[in-house]
Formats: structure tokens, C-alpha cells, sequence
């Protein structure tokens, strides 16, 4: 029987943090590898190899007819380990650049990874598809709405298939409780809690500037943001609490969240957009985006209340991070470990529960793969078959979800840093706020340009 104490005894040593990347073993890869016409495979390369643009390619080299032939990254080191790696799994090494425009130029690669930080993500899409490639984007898609627009329209221009790295998308779990919500037995919805509350992630130790590791690109990393000196904090994995690079944990995990909020409600862009919060956990390190927030969104029908808290693991209903529908006969709560129905009591009239009660069957890492599926591995495999097809329809979280859940995140942050409720007109695309409009596009630096189409 599901009772609130013994879901949290159950869900208490899940961890949903770094063990929850996709790191099956190399060897195993390999070994279940077979041997494929050169003719017959799809070549990859990757851009941005250290975090997830790795993990991205590792579960789509468990293909077979795959291969992974070229790598960029700005990290000599890490460059020298992904070789190492891809050596292991696919028996040779691949090319090698420090510069994704010349690795675009290898006529060789049909599709590429982008697992770069956020502030190059709209470059690298951009100009791997005036390429002729495919692409696998990690999340969240762009750091601006702006940014958000021009690539949904390069997609437009050049018709490739475009998987957004929400993988959540592509979850067993999660497909189950759409079907249930749109059964309409919850009746109407009227509140939709987002939340992502990460007591393992977002503190840092401050730390003087230095200069750059050896074999670091630095000037190629910061590309077009803001010339600032070389700071461990901004750098690989931490550059994400800062605006120049990222938008935090709204943009980090709110993608994956509020992706499937907007999903199962079937809607895009809010009304209007408020925001509280600020550095009140770790108010005096050197990070800029709020470890504390909360975010609402009006919609015509139903409010959405996004919630996040740095190095706090207790989140609502006893989770960490998830989604709950809130409807008038009962709330759905779904997350990465398994879905549940809670039941409203009829109190005005039968004086029973409107509906009956649908208990949790899964509630770690371990019984969600056995019963769905790897749901990164799912979410490469409709890649690649997109690409087979010549068909983006077909994709589980094209660009034209990616691009809309990535404006409405970024929605939230403007509403915090213009520190006022905000109204976004859909005909201008923009806000009834100066200050919030002058946040909608970043100023590329450096002498890069933003992508004109």
C-alpha cells in the first residue's frame, strides 16, 4: 500500500546526481558490438567531449552500424582520454581537432554530437547543419530565447534531424503517466509543480583567477562570451552558475522538468512570468544564478510552479526532483524513478475518492532500466532511426521541443533578474519590460557573430 512514509524510505537512497549518468563499461560496449559494412554506418563526431557529449556518444556507439571518427574538444587531455575511449569500443582512433569548424569540414562525418557548454550550443547547431549534419544537442538547446528562435529556424531552412539530449522524453515512465493525464481521470488540472532540489550539486569553493591548464584552449572556450580571465568556477561542469555561460538550475534541470510539464499540458509559451529567489544558501561564493528559486507561469487555464534549491535534497512528495498534475480528482506525480496517482476524496457529496489510487511500481534506477528500458539508449536509438528515415518527425524531442522549452526556462530567469512580473506578447515575441526584452539576445564577443539566416 502506498503511504507517504514508506514511498520516502523507498525513494531516500536514490541518487540522482553524477552516478546517474549513462557509464556503461567500455568492454561491454565493445564486446556487443558486431561487424558492419563501412557502407551501412552512420559517422559521428563530437563537440564538447568530457560530460554528456560522451555519455551521448557512448550509447549511440552500442549501435553497431555506428562510429565515432572525428572529436573536438579545447581540452587536450580530454581529447586524449574520448581517443583512448572510442579506441577501446570501435578498435581505431579517431580524428582529432581543437576547432569544430574544420572537424564540420570532414566529408566524411553524417552527424554530429554537441556536448559543449551552453553559450556555444546555438554555433555549433548552426553551422553543423549549413554543414549538411545531422545533430544530437545536448540540453538545454541555447542560452537566450533568441538564441532558441534562429536555431528552430536554421531547422526549418536546412530539414536535418535534430534530437534534444531530453532524454526524459523517451522514458518508459513518463509515457505511461502522459497516457493516464490525458485519460482526463485527473479532471481538470489546475496547478503543475516543477521542481529540481540538488543537495550534491551547485556550491563551489571561490578561487582566484589563473591562468589556463595546459593544453586548454581558453580564448576557443569562452568563444563568444565576455573575455574574462582563466577561473577553475567557470570552467568544466561549474560554468553553468553563470549567465555568460548557462542559466542554472532552471535551464540545467528545468529543461527536463518543465519539457514535461508543457508536454502533457499541451501548450507553449505563458502569459505572464514571475520569479523569487536569490543566492540565499551560498550567498557569499562567487557563482551569479540564484541557488534558491521559484518561478510562476500563468496559463490561460492552469498555473506551473518551478521550484529549485541547491545542496537541499528533500523536494516535493519525498522526491528530488519531478512533476505533479494537480487535478481536481487526483494528482499524478511523475519523475525518474516511476510515476503514481494520488486520489482527492469526494467531500460534498459520495464522501469517497474520485478515483481509484495507482501505486508506484518502480522507485530506483535499477527497476526503471529493467522494466523500460535504458532511457538515454532509447533516446539514441530514435535518433538514428530518424536519420535512416530522412525523417525528424519521428524524433522523440525534435528542435521545435527543445527550442520552446528552452525559451520558457529562459522566461523564468529573465522574470528573476528583471526582479518584475513579466507578459510575453507571442505576435512581437518579446515582453511588456525593457529590461526584460534587453535579455532576450545575447552580445556575442570575441569576434564572433550571432548566426543570421
Amino acid at each position: 500500500m502506498f503511504t507517504r512514509r514508506n514511498f520516502i524510505k523507498n525513494t531516500a537512497s536514490i541518487g540522482i546526481g553524477s552516478q546517474f549518468l549513462f557509464n556503461t563499461p567500455l568492454e561491454l560496449i565493445a564486446k556487443n558490438r558486431s561487424k558492419t559494412s563501412i557502407n551501412d554506418k552512420i559517422n559521428f563526431g563530437v563537440i564538447g567531449c568530457k560530460g554528456m557529449g560522451w555519455s551521448n556518444m557512448a550509447s549511440i556507439l552500442k549501435n553497431s552500424d555506428t562510429d565515432c571518427v572525428a572529436l573536438c574538444d579545447i581540452d587536450d587531455k580530454v581529447l586524449e582520454e574520448r581517443s583512448i575511449n572510442v579506441k577501446d569500443i570501435t578498435g581505431k582512433k579517431p580524428k582529432i581537432y581543437k576547432d569544430y569548424r574544420k572537424l564540420l569540414e570532414n566529408k566524411d562525418i553524417d552527424a554530429v554530437v554537441i556536448g559543449t557548454p551552453d553559450h556555444w550550443h546555438c554555433l555549433n547547431l548552426v553551422d553543423a547543419l549549413s554543414a549538411g549534419k545531422h545533430v544530437y544537442c545536448e540540453k538545454p538547446i541555447s542560452n537566450s530565447i533568441e538564441e532558441a528562435d534562429v536555431m528552430l529556424n536554421a531547422s526549418n531552412q536546412y530539414k536535418k534531424c535534430i534530437q534534444v539530449g531530453q532524454w526524459q522524453r523517451s522514458g518508459g515512465q513518463y509515457k505511461e503517466a502522459m497516457n493516464y493525464l490525458w485519460s482526463g481521470n485527473l479532471g481538470n488540472i489546475r496547478l503543475v509543480k516543477v521542481w529540481a532540489y540538488m543537495g550534491w550539486y551547485g556550491w563551489v569553493d571561490n578561487l582566484k583567477n589563473t591562468d589556463p591548464p595546459k593544453g586548454v584552449d581558453y580564448d576557443m572556450w569562452l568563444g563568444p562570451a565576455p573575455k574574462r580571465k582563466f577561473n577553475q568556477n567557470r570552467f568544466h561542469g561549474s560554468f553553468r552558475w553563470y549567465w555568460d555561460y548557462a542559466g542554472g538550475l532552471m535551464t540545467d534541470w528545468g529543461v527536463h522538468e518543465i519539457d514535461i510539464a508543457l508536454w502533457g499540458m499541451k501548450v507553449k509559451n505563458p502569459l505572464s512570468i514571475s520569479a523569487s529567489g536569490g543566492k540565499f544558501a551560498y550567498p557569499n561564493q562567487d557563482t551569479e544564478t540564484p541557488d534558491s528559486l521559484q518561478t510562476v507561469y500563468e496559463f490561460k487555464d492552469f498555473t506551473m510552479l518551478w521550484e529549485h534549491a541547491n545542496g537541499i535534497d528533500s523536494g516535493n512528495y519525498g522526491l528530488s526532483e519531478g512533476i505533479a498534475f494537480i487535478g481536481n480528482r487526483g494528482t499524478l506525480v511523475v519523475n525518474r524513478t516511476g510515476w503514481h496517482v494520488i486520489p482527492e476524496k469526494d467531500h460534498r457529496n459520495t464522501k469517497n475518492l474520485f478515483i481509484e489510487e495507482v501505486p508506484r511500481t518502480t522507485f530506483n534506477w535499477d527497476e526503471v532500466r529493467e522494466k523500460y528500458g535504458d532511457p538515454l539508449d532509447l533516446h539514441t536509438e530514435n535518433f538514428l532511426g530518424s536519420i535512416k528515415k530522412n525523417d525528424p518527425t519521428i524524433l522523440n524531442c525534435g528542435i521545435e521541443s527543445g527550442s520552446l522549452v528552452s525559451k520558457v526556462a529562459h522566461m523564468g530567469n529573465i522574470a528573476y533578474r528583471s526582479q518584475s512580473k513579466i507578459r510575453w506578447n507571442d505576435e512581437k515575441n518579446n515582453f511588456d519590460n525593457s529590461t526584460a526584452n534587453n535579455l532576450i539576445k545575447p552580445e556575442y564577443s570575441n569576434g564572433w557573430e550571432f548566426p543570421s539566416l
